[in-house]
Parts: C-alpha cells; structure tokens; sequence
C-alpha cells in the first residue's frame, strides 16, 4: 500500500498540527540537523556497502555481536527484505487491524495466508493501529507455534511495556525483530532501521540486501543519535503517556466516539455517526489538523481513525473540534 497511510502531509499543504503521525510531533530534531549540515560532504562519496559502522555501534548498545544486527532503509525496508529471505517457507499468519506492509510484502512474494498455523508469523509490537501490547510470554508461546516470528517493534519507545530484548530474542533461534530508527528519533524523512536474529538468519538476508541501500546522511545521522540522548526522554515519556490518558478520556466523553484501549501516544477511535473520512475533511478545511483515517487497514471499517497525541493545547482544539462535528452529525 504506497498510498493511504498516516503522515500524509505532501497531500494537504500547510497544517497546524499533525495528529496522523505516531512519531510525537514535540520531539527536537535541531540538534541532529544542525550536526548533519555541518558533514554534508558525506554525500560527495559512496555510503559504506553494508552501515558497517552503524551495525557495530547498535551491537554494542544491546550486547550482541555486529553478525547480529543489519541496517536498512526503515523498517518498510526490513519487511520486505525479510519477506523475501523466507519466501520458501510459502505461508504467512498475521492478526488484523495491524500495518498492511506485512501482509502486502509476503504476497509480491508469493506467500499464501494461512490465518491458523502460518511458516512465518508477523506481529507487530506495539500494534498499529491499535496501540496493543503483547507480553514477552506471548512472544515465546507464538515462537514456538511457528517456524519463524517477526516482531516489528518500531514502536517500542512509545510505551512503558517491557519488549522483549535483541540478545533475549536471538537466543529463542527463530525469532526475527525489526526495529525502527525512524520512529525512535523521529527522522521518518531519512528512512533508517535495523534487523536483529541470529547470525544465520542476519548471512542469509544480506544475501538478498542491495548494496549501498542506506544513504551516507543516514548512517551519518544513525551513529551521532546513538551517542546522544534519546528525545523520548527529552519530552519525558511519563507527561506524553499521561496527556494520552487524558485525551482519551476526552475522546470517551464524547457521544457517539468510541476509543480503544491502547498502552502507546497513539489510538484508535470509531465515529458512529459519519466516516473517517468525513472527519478527516472537516478538521483539515476548518482546523487545518490531520488524523489518519484507518478505513484502509484490513478488518476496520469506514468509521475508524487512528490520532497520536500532541501538544495539550491543540489536544483541547482537537477534542472540541470533534464534539462539533459530531453534534452536528447527531443533528
């Protein structure tokens, strides 16, 4: 699915604020930008094969060897690489709502789903577009269910669930983990992220990885956000946590506004009256705001929409802007 997710700004011109991305808009990319203009040059020469460099410093965070870890061009990247390295496994499970790309990467190729006893199981950890968060014991009861288990865990510092750690993962032998640089730091104009599993699994992937497929200014970028403090704690994850529970319980009070449980910034809501895109329509021609309207992803309907939290202040706007759409729906 190219078309159709969140994030989609190049579409709507100027927004006052972004509520369709899970990346927390109040995260400070100014540091970052200003070392990355000062190596520009990086761009004059080839970028390293493989992010050789990067794939030994994200090693060294987590304690596992650099045979260990391959660096992509985000985590879309990673899921289709993936896909294509076990295609001879031939079947896929996956649960629904979750992110399309698992799904739409197994069938280009060539995967038939098979819902009960998938070869390879995909699972997204946190999900999107729910916010769900499964347990660690759930991950080692489904790694044992199927022949391989991919965790996408871009979504890991947007929670205070414990995830399930690379080092632990690679000793369970069958479990492959996708992780994203760009949902972590809040860079998703760079494309960067990586894959954990065991060194087998990492030899028989690059058999099918491009050369030179992350770009200079990414690894550039990559290696100086690893020795600096992680912007998640710059914004403090407790005040974003908080100010989700007290959005959502917003959102709740709303008649005719259902919202899901989620452990992550972002939900999913339902609208009984209207459609998602109606809403979406409404909140950018008089708010100029931008949620994702979620009737795309499988197994939802044309009623869902899936928002992020932001700044309490257009988090107000937001919610009675809503209420007024929704009134106006109820008539």
């Amino acid at each position: 699915m190219i078309k159709g997710h969140g994030d989609d700004i190049y579409e709507h011109g100027t927004l006052r604020c972004n509520f369709s991305s899970n990346i927390p808009s109040l995260i400070d990319t100014s540091e970052l930008c200003n070392y990355l203009s000062k190596h520009l040059d990086v761009i004059n020469h080839y970028p390293e094969p493989s992010a050789q460099s990067l794939e030994e410093r994200i090693a060294d965070e987590y304690h596992i060897s650099p045979k260990e870890v391959l660096v992509t061009s985000g985590a879309t990247d990673a899921i289709y690489l993936i896909a294509q390295s076990l295609r001879h496994e031939q079947t896929f499970a996956v649960k629904r709502p979750t992110f399309s790309e698992y799904a739409d990467a197994c069938r280009m190729f060539g995967y038939e789903e098979a819902p009960k006893g998938g070869a390879v199981r995909w699972l997204c950890n946190p999900n999107n577009p729910t916010g769900e968060v499964r347990s660690i014991d759930t991950m080692k009861v489904l790694s044992r269910r199927h022949h391989w288990l991919v965790i996408d865990q871009s979504y890991k510092d947007s929670t205070y669930c414990q995830m399930l750690a690379p080092k632990e993962a690679i000793e369970m032998r069958n479990v492959i983990q996708i992780h994203s640089m760009t949902k972590r730091f809040g860079i998703p104009g760079l494309r960067l992220g990586y894959i954990t599993a065991p060194a087998s699994v990492i030899e028989r992937l690059r058999e099918n990885h491009r050369p030179w497929a992350v770009n200079a200014l990414a690894i550039e970028a990559g290696l100086w956000l690893l020795s600096h403090k992680n912007p998640y704690e710059q914004i403090a994850k407790e005040d974003l946590m908080n100010e989700t529970f007290i959005l959502a319980k917003r959102l709740k009070s709303i008649f005719g506004i259902h919202v899901y449980p989620t452990k992550t910034n972002f939900m999913l809501c339902s609208i009984r009256q209207g459609s998602a895109a109606e809403l979406k329509e409404y909140l950018l021609k008089n708010h100029q705001f931008l949620i994702r309207d979620a009737s795309n992803f499988e197994g939802l309907k044309a009623c869902h929409f899936r928002i992020a939290t932001q700044d309490p202040d257009y988090n107000d706007e937001l919610v009675k802007a809503i209420y007024t759409f929704t009134r106006q729906k109820n008539g």
